[in-house]
């Protein structure tokens, strides 16, 4: 983040040009995904388990006429005794009562044998160790223990388990070198979400019967090896391998989903990659991969989910990715957050049933496409911070179902079509920092979808029309740094979930509409604790499932913020603006506006950042701003400001917000002391300059609550963050 002075004296934020610069940083970590909201992203839901769908059922799925075995009873009773279970959800595991063992709690019993097959404890809140009574179940073929708190080692025994699922625990030290020696029948190993280190036992890489493996979120090092050709699932991701990707694949050909993300790989891709036939599902996003992409790198057309993003790949982006474009299954295309150059492929616009194109991050050149509108599957284009040029092509509104357009941070020119009101499921619209001339054409009003709306930092001209009160879901507009003037319309602060505005640098004019503001919910609703404004990334998740179906969601942290600076806004504040009990942030400096400061400052408890500087503010500091507890930053300088500064709950806290009002003195306890504290204060500042527009400096957030349009399973999800770079 850096500093840089402007003309009037006084410093902002550089490194980007907008307080609200929108970084949608659309790209896929695949595979996993986590259960809670800000989950690591995912490809594979391991809770569907496609693979062995009833190995995460703790339901009973007894049959048995017979009972249980006397040894193996004791054994689970023995296991009991040493775990804590606070929901009591084994609390039908009875010694001296029901002896209908179909009522206990995760266990299935073969009815032949009476001997217990399958145990399956997954997400019942229960700690321990797994006590090595478990060792006298010798029939047991599924041992399932995920989503719990279970610590230790694992004892060496279980050689007829075909599953073993202990992911999402807290199990530590090294991978077992027996897990690999189990007897032929081990089918599926899932250890992910725990904290094993060292390296990957080699005898993984001979088990004859392993189709699934998932070691993921752990702290394993080493080198890939060749895995059995049975292997169909591999999930790697979030460790800490290392060396090159070699073709260990080729001894592998029956893999369907390969999830090497968040590792330290380095060197190409190899082009042997894809003479993997049956993959689905590819992720090796976010490692150190370099140099260009093969033309031999060809994948077949079974490819859903390809995410190559946050690498350090060049050269120009593959013409032919898939053998067959027009037969391709291929959903989503992530080659975001590289180094690729030249132009965007004409062969893109063939992949017809593409759901998602993620190239942002890039140093892309030329024209979007014509024929994208031919992409009619499409729910998210991001192309932002790239180097294209020309105009939003028309023909984009063949991509009807449309969630979100970005194309911000370009050379874009020209108008917004006016035709883009055809795309009434956009929910965002980011076009901010491009070169884009004209009016809001009042057709747009007709996307009712559109929850984030930024046109920043562009050469836009005109006055708001009242028809964008359509927008009823807005809960982001960013229109700062462009040419638009007239009156600020008594709708602005109406909309029931706004939560950012951000009109800096315009030409709007005359006062601030005096209504409305109790009726948006959001900027009336108090923080709750525990905020924290370096912790504004916005998580947005697309899963593609088996059935070919996108889930597109969005989570918004809960910041309010209000920004009107620099423009020609003259009058009082009015009072109904300081009423607003959940703004966090406001921002009227460089404006025309006087009077007193309004009384009702003092209710805004949630407010950390307030800006009224360079105004013709009159009249003493309101006493009840020490009641602003949450308050970080605050600059009444360049006013005309009269009376005494507190030194407790002002000067000290803020020593270069009072500077610049000659009427205002320092209290101190002999009394007030004069101007000249403040004026030596005042003339630092002059120099130095200060540290203006706090109030949008922070990540400006966009998230959303968006519906799910279905999918999960064999699918893939990636974080998507928006935020300002600072």
């Amino acid at each position: 983040m850096k500093l840089k002075q402007r003309k009037r004296g006084y410093f902002v934020i550089t490194g980007t040009n907008n307080f609200f610069s929108l970084l949608l940083l659309f790209s896929l970590f695949t595979i996993p995904p986590i259960p809670c909201a800000f989950a690591s992203s995912s490809l594979i839901n391991p809770h569907n388990n496609y693979y062995y769908p009833n190995s995460n059922n703790n339901k009973n799925n007894n049959n048995s006429t017979n009972g249980l075995n006397p040894s193996e009873k004791a054994a689970i009773l023995e296991f009991k005794s040493h775990l804590q279970d606070p929901f009591h959800h084994l609390s039908s595991w009875d010694d001296a009562g029901d002896s209908n063992y179909s009522n206990w709690t995760g266990l299935t019993i073969s009815n032949q044998t009476g001997r217990l097959t399958s145990l399956n404890l997954t997400a019942l809140n229960l700690s321990g160790s797994v006590h090595p009574s478990l060792c006298n179940l010798s029939f047991l073929e599924t041992l399932v223990l995920s989503h719990n708190a279970f610590f230790g080692p694992v004892p060496f025994c279980f050689q007829n388990l075909k599953i073993l699922d202990l992911s999402y625990n807290a199990f530590s030290g090294e991978i077992p070198v027996w897990v690999g020696n189990f007897s032929s029948k081990l089918e599926k190993l899932n250890l992910g979400f725990n904290k094993f280190r060292g390296e990957m036992p080699t005898s993984l890489y001979n088990a004859m019967s392993l189709r699934y493996l998932d070691l993921s979120h752990n702290y394993l090092t080493g080198i890939l090896g060749d895995f059995h050709q049975a292997l169909v699932y591999l999930n790697l991701e979030f460790n800490l391998l290392s060396g090159t990707l070699t073709c260990f694949l080729s001894s592998s050909q029956s893999l369907t989903v390969l999830n090497l993300a968040n590792n330290s790989i380095v060197g190409g891709i190899p082009a042997c990659v894809s003479t993997c036939h049956e993959l689905k599902h590819l992720n090796l996003s976010s490692n150190r991969l370099r140099y260009g992409l093969s033309p031999r790198l060809v994948f077949s057309e079974k490819l859903i989910a390809l995410d190559l993003s946050f690498n350090s790949l060049s050269g120009n982006l593959p013409r032919n990715i898939i053998g067959t474009p027009e037969k391709s299954s291929l959903l989503i295309l992530d080659l975001s957050n590289n180094q690729f150059t030249g132009d965007i492929p004409s062969s893109v616009t063939e992949l017809k049933n593409l759901q998602a194109l993620l190239l942002s991050h890039n140093l892309l050149t030329g024209e979007i496409p014509d024929r994208i509108g031919n992409l009619t599957y499409l729910q998210v284009i991001d192309l932002s911070y790239n180097a294209l040029s020309g105009s939003v092509p028309l023909n984009i509104v063949g991509c009807f179902q449309l969630l979100a357009l970005k194309l911000n941070h370009n050379n874009l020119s020209g108008e917004i079509p006016p035709e883009l009101d055809a795309l009434d499921s956009l929910k965002i619209l980011a076009l901010g920092n491009n070169q884009i001339s004209g009016e809001i054409p009042l057709t747009l009003a007709g996307c009712k979808s559109l929850e984030v709306v930024d046109l920043s930092f562009n050469h836009m001209s005109g006055y708001l029309d009242d028809t964008l009160t359509k927008w009823s879901n807005l809960r982001f507009l960013s229109l700062s740094h462009n040419t638009f003037n007239g009156s600020l319309p008594s709708w602005l602060f109406a909309f029931e979930s706004i939560q950012i505005i951000d009109l800096s640098g315009n030409k709007f004019s005359r006062y601030i509409p005096d209504s409305n503001f109790n009726n948006s919910s959001v900027f009336n609703r108090i923080s709750g604790p525990g905020f924290s404004r370096d912790d504004m990334d916005v998580r947005v998740s697309i899963t593609v499932s088996d059935k070919s179906e996108l889930i597109f969601t969005y989570n918004l942290p809960l910041v309010t913020g209000i920004d009107i600076s620099d423009n020609l806004l003259h009058g009082e504040i009015p009072i109904g603006l300081f009423g607003l009990q959940g703004l966090e942030y406001l921002n009227l400096s460089y404006n025309f506006l006087d009077g007193r400061i309004p009384v009702g400052l003092g209710k805004m408890l949630s407010l950390k950042v307030l800006d009224l500087s360079h105004n013709s503010f009159s009249g003493p500091i309101q006493e009840n701003i020490s009641s602003l507890g949450n308050l970080e930053l605050l600059n009444l300088s360049y006013n005309c400001l009269s009376g005494v500064v507190p030194a407790r709950q002002g000067y000290s806290r803020f020593p270069r917000g009072f500077a610049g009002n000659p009427g205002l003195c320092l209290e101190t306890k002999d009394g007030c002391k004069g101007q000249g504290v403040l004026a030596v204060v005042g003339k630092a500042n002059e120099e130095g300059g200060l540290i203006l527009n706090w109030v949008f400096c922070v990540s400006a957030i966009v998230s959303f609550y968006a519906g799910v349009f279905a999918m999960c399973c064999s699918g893939k999800s990636r974080n998507y963050i928006l935020r300002t770079r600072n």
